[in-house]
This record gives C-alpha cells, structure tokens and sequence, in this order.
C-alpha cells in the first residue's frame, strides 16, 4: 500500500553538501516517527535523525549543527539536508517510517564523500 523511496543521493566532495528526499507513495495519515538510518560496508546501521509526528527532532551526535531533518506534509516528502560532508557520511542512507500498524523502510540511496 505505502513505499518508500529515498532519491537525491550521490558522489560529492568534502564540504559539499547534498539534500536527501524521501518520497511516498499513498498516504500515511498518522505516524510515529520518520526518520534517516544510514549503514556503511561492515559497520552496524545507526540512526542519523528522526522526526516525531509532532515535529520534535533528534540527531546523532555526528551528525548535530550540519544535517537538518524537515518535511513537507503537502507532498508528504521528508528531507535531509546534509552540509559539510565529511568522508566518514560515506554510507547508504535509508528512509524509515513508523507507526501504528507498520514499519516501513526505503531500499536506500548511495552516499559518497570523497576528494
């Protein structure tokens, strides 16, 4: 019924900035949380940010004054804004959504920081 689908991914160089978007398809009225994971090669996915229903954020502390988690609930789109990139971004990036009745997740998106 509902998919997610993350876009906006790439290459950039340190510093760079890039924008991440998760798309939906249908509707989902009421939520939980959404939130972007992200998994590099051998390592554990972590948590990146989250966004409650009510707007309330939370981020990694990696991540704290350089990457901003918003949506935009008339095209039921979340973002993340991603500035000053560093090497250690490097990762497929997912798209997370829960709430009650499902847990849905994005197939992901490429991520490169490299000079």
């Amino acid at each position: 019924q509902v998919q997610l689908v993350e876009s906006g991914g790439g290459l950039v160089q340190p510093g760079g900035s890039l924008r991440l978007s998760c798309a939906t398809s249908g509707s989902i009225f009421r939520f939980y949380s959404r939130a972007w994971y992200r998994q590099a090669p051998g390592k554990q996915r972590e948590l990146v940010a989250s966004i409650s229903f009510g707007g309330s954020t939370v981020y990694a502390d990696s991540v704290k004054g350089r990457f901003t988690i918003s949506r935009d609930n008339a095209k039921n789109t979340v973002y993340l804004q991603m500035n000053s990139l560093k090497p250690e971004d490097t990762a497929v990036y997912y798209c997370n959504a829960v709430g009650a009745g499902y847990d849905l997740w994005g197939q992901g998106t490429q991520v490169t920081v490299t000079s």
